[in-house]
């Protein structure tokens, strides 16, 4: 029991450890605006000053004024309380312009370095995680840290600064009587503790039930098609409401935390009132105490106690908001696996020439993909990876593009190393066109200026002509200027091909990499892309995966991959001479095909 105990509170100090640590991080993002928020400072003492002021000057209008019956000092000091409140009210306004200020320009910075690091993390994070839980990220853990921005942290410093200074004025007028506030909150912290700590376990369990949830609802949008294809909506409403129930039933128990703390600060608060009524009776009746310093106080009390208690249950919210930002401050402390070189070579001219020496590549807890592929590829030259799926050809693309860098081997480009360029440059001189096209929900026009953002509307004319695309766009109801639809809807296979062929016209890559650019179309659109694609390819390093190797035929070199490995290479007509794996690539290809040709005649006749 003593050992778990032990292991228990060695995770709770943990805890404490990552909260602290994820609040500094969060603000990081404040300290650039350290003058906004010194204004912020002194017009929230403003503010507490002319608020504080008001019970002291009521209470020398009873004690002194009524008895000598000074009306010119009474009506002076009922304008002084007009102005102090004017000055606060002037105070409060600047003070909450500037609170949304500094609230607005941390959280845009926040949220521009997520996205910078997002970026620098690459592929390999978004082939690990689903893009459900990062958009969770930004719709929970964000808006948490931009309500640390927006109204804790601004309502910390705010009730700080009212407690102290009114603290002072409450000891200035009756030093003993304010010792009532010590055991008050001295009982509250005998069992506070413990609401807290529940609060933030609780807390915690939330935040992970709600990603996993906010995930659900993402597939539950993205997946629609395949859900009713299958008849599935039922199956997955209910794995999405048994998340949302978790989600549910933690909130609850967090939230249930919470208001019991609530509910006992309360508690104390209003037996310390109690306490101070039936003290200043007797202080006030045995002339310990003047009416007016009594009245005084009690005004300065009741607010004093309120701003207290919100200060402290903005304390505790703020703690639980923290511990919602560890899984964001998380995941900006993730080690970028690919980065640019500190110094880099930069390359006048990229001519496409590609070296891979020896290269070696796993998948994280996978096993090898790559084991020593080597390959040289003159500049112009195209080259198809054909072989069985798994042998490693879209490894050696995202290789290509430094979305992983090898686990051993180099790969050069014009005779450099691709770790020493920047993947600016690198990423420039690459051109992809995928097995499925990935289009913006906006025009025709803007997809294809995708390739290159500076690209004027003659040359977006002119590579859509190149790529056999202009003809079907002019018959779109509004030409270049027609939307597409999400991921590009309202398009066919075909289109969307020649639209992402346009592309490469306008960026002019000087290598093309094909990831079976042409597999899932029918033969009337393939025709139409390997006309589109002969005309990019042209003059340009061109490497293609292909599984119908009926599309790289007329290659210069096929490379036959097996085991992560070259297992031969040339010509398509000398390696059909050897009879080797090729071959027998091309034989079960035939076989499947007049397997399925006679399927369907068969079905044909029946």
């Amino acid at each position: 029991m003593k050992g778990k105990a032990s292991k228990e509170k060695l995770a709770e100090q943990a805890d404490l450890a990552e909260s602290r640590k994820s609040y500094l991080w969060a603000l990081r993002f404040l300290w650039p605006y350290k003058k906004k928020i010194a204004a912020l400072a002194i017009c929230g003492l403003m503010a507490v000053i002319g608020e504080t002021l008001t019970p002291k000057m009521i209470q020398y209008i009873i004690d002194h004024v009524v008895k000598t019956k000074d009306t010119e000092l009474f009506f002076a000091i009922i304008g002084g309380l007009v102005a102090v409140n004017l000055l606060m009210l002037v105070a409060k306004n600047f003070r909450n312009l500037i609170q949304r200020t500094i609230g607005e320009l941390a959280s845009r910075d926040m949220q521009l370095a997520i996205f910078k690091h997002l970026r620098k993390l690459g592929f390999s994070h978004y082939e690990r995680h689903p893009a459900g839980e990062t958009l969770s990220m930004f719709n929970s853990e964000v808006m948490s840290v931009m309500r640390i921005y927006r109204n804790f942290l601004p309502g910390v410093i705010d009730n700080l600064l009212f407690v102290t200074v009114a603290m002072g004025m409450l000891i200035s007028i009756s030093g003993w009587l304010s010792l009532i506030i010590l055991p008050t909150f001295g009982l509250y912290y005998l069992f506070g503790p413990y609401f807290e700590r529940k609060a933030a376990l609780y807390g915690r369990q939330t935040g992970k039930a709600r990603i996993a949830y906010n995930q659900s609802i993402y597939e539950t949008v993205s997946g629609l098609r395949e859900f009713r294809a299958f008849g599935a909506q039922p199956w997955y409403r209910d794995r999405t409401l048994a998340k949302h129930k978790s989600w549910s039933d933690v909130y609850l128990l967090s939230a249930t935390f919470s208001f019991a703390r609530g509910s006992f600060r309360r508690f104390t608060f209003y037996m310390g009132a109690i306490a101070v009524f039936l003290t200043g009776y007797y202080a006030v009746t045995n002339h310990w105490l003047t009416l007016g310093a009594f009245i005084a106080f009690i005004l300065l009390y009741m607010t004093t106690m309120f701003r207290l208690t919100l200060l402290v249950t903005m304390l505790t919210e703020q703690k639980l908001v923290i511990n919602q930002t560890i899984p964001l401050y998380q995941f900006m402390h993730k080690p970028i696996e690919v980065e640019d070189p500190e110094k880099p070579v930069h390359l006048k001219e990229v001519l496409g020439g590609l070296v891979f020496e020896d290269v070696r590549f796993q998948y994280p807890g996978q096993p090898p993909v790559l084991r020593g592929f080597s390959l040289t590829i003159k500049p112009g030259e195209k080259v198809a990876f054909v072989g069985t799926s798994g042998g490693g050809k879209t490894t050696l693309f995202k290789l290509i593009g430094r979305f992983y860098d090898p686990t051993s081997g180099v790969i050069k480009l014009d005779g450099v190393p691709i770790q020493e360029l920047t993947m600016a440059q690198l990423r420039e001189s690459i051109g992809y066109v995928f097995q499925e096209t990935y289009l913006f929900g906006s025009s025709v026009k803007e997809n294809i200026r995708f390739g290159r953002p500076d690209a004027t509307d003659e040359e977006i004319v002119e590579a859509a002509k190149a790529a056999y695309a202009h003809d079907f766009i002019m018959q779109l109801p509004e030409g270049y200027d027609t939307l597409v639809g999400e991921r590009g809807m309202k398009l066919s296979g075909g289109q969307k091909q020649r639209i992402s062929i346009a592309r490469m016209f306008v960026k002019k890559p000087a290598i093309i990499l094909l990831d079976e650019a042409t597999s899932s179309l029918d033969n009337v659109s393939e025709y139409e892309v390997q006309q589109a694609l002969d005309q990019v390819l042209v003059n340009r390093t061109t490497i293609a995966i292909a599984h119908r190797l009926s599309t790289v035929k007329h290659f210069d070199t096929i490379v036959v991959i097996h085991e992560g490995q070259v297992a031969e290479a040339g010509s398509y007509e000398a390696l059909m001479a050897r009879q080797g794996l090729l071959y027998q690539l091309e034989a079960g290809q035939s076989e499947a095909g007049t397997e399925a040709e006679g399927g369907r005649i068969a079905h044909e006749v029946r």
